[in-house]
């Protein structure tokens, strides 16, 4: 069976840190496809050099891949095969390509996929966190208002929760975590997996934000934060309730926000009026 097919796009899953963990098919494409598309050329060229492998490397990243994919299109339409790969993982799991495979598949062409390593699923594998159904977010937001809110609509889901995060915003992001689900919430942080200086630390946020903060080496690298979904609907509604009661106290009496606050979240006024509102992110 030929190793690959003219006129289709292989996606194809890179290690996340440990160059032995590229499976054998993996090598395979990247050696035989005519040009591999990837986010980061040089980052790419020193993974091929590595593994013996020499092909043509073609730049596609998110401000080029609009303008390329049909290029791309046309090449794959020519007979030629091509490879995606991104910087490490899965491509398309909060990395690019999406744009390029929908071209492709529109146009009636094949999009292989050649699966490997992904970062948020070997977290989940070794969190001891529900794993049966989780929502993937991805990068939160790097401003921390749009970063706030998008936590606070998240507080109330039932799914184990997966984020990426990046050293320079790990201490405010678990900062906000703390605030929109709770010190105690159930969590996992994975640091540098599969490299050198692996550590998953746990079991809540609370101790995980400890230990981040006594430990400059763990505030360095790439991290995933798996987070154990709500469990406690009254508490999720408390923490909602007081979420929008410190809002709208800026700017109403205390009553009449904590009515206003009380009716969307369903937390019981009594909660957020006379102080409970202070503790809301």
């Amino acid at each position: 069976m030929a190793t690959t097919r003219a006129g289709t796009l292989y996606v194809v899953a890179t290690p996340i840190g440990n160059l032995g963990d590229l499976g054998a098919r993996a090598r395979e494409v990247l050696a035989a496809v005519d040009a591999i598309c990837a986010e980061d050329t040089r980052h790419t060229r020193q993974m091929l050099v590595a593994l013996g492998i020499e092909r043509p490397l073609l730049a596609l990243h998110e401000h080029n891949e609009g303008e390329i994919a049909w290029k791309l299109v046309e090449r794959l339409r020519g007979g030629e095969c091509l490879a995606l790969v991104s910087d490490a993982g899965t491509p398309l799991v909060s990395d690019p390509g999406y744009r390029l495979v929908r071209e492709v598949r529109a146009a009636g062409l094949a999009v292989s996929p050649i699966p490997g390593a992904c970062a948020a699923i070997a977290a989940l594998s070794v969190a001891g966190i529900p794993s049966d159904r989780f929502c993937f977010e991805g990068f939160l937001p790097a401003k921390a208002s749009a970063r706030r809110e998008r936590l606070a609509a998240l507080a109330r889901e039932t799914r184990t929760l997966v984020f990426y995060e990046s050293s320079h915003r790990i201490e405010e992001c678990l900062a906000d975590l703390v605030a929109a689900f709770g010190a105690d919430r159930e969590a996992v942080l994975a640091r540098e997996l599969t490299k050198l200086f692996e550590t998953v630390l746990g079991d809540t946020l609370e101790s995980i934000v400890a230990k981040v903060a006594a430990d400059d080496n763990q505030r360095k690298g790439e991290f995933v934060l798996v987070i154990r979904g709500c469990e406690d609907d009254t508490a999720a509604r408390l923490l909602e309730g007081q979420r929008l009661y410190a809002k709208l106290a800026e700017h109403l009496k205390p009553s009449v926000a904590a009515k206003l606050a009380a009716d969307i979240s369903g937390a019981p006024r009594k909660g957020l009026y006379g102080g409970g509102g202070e503790a809301g992110g």
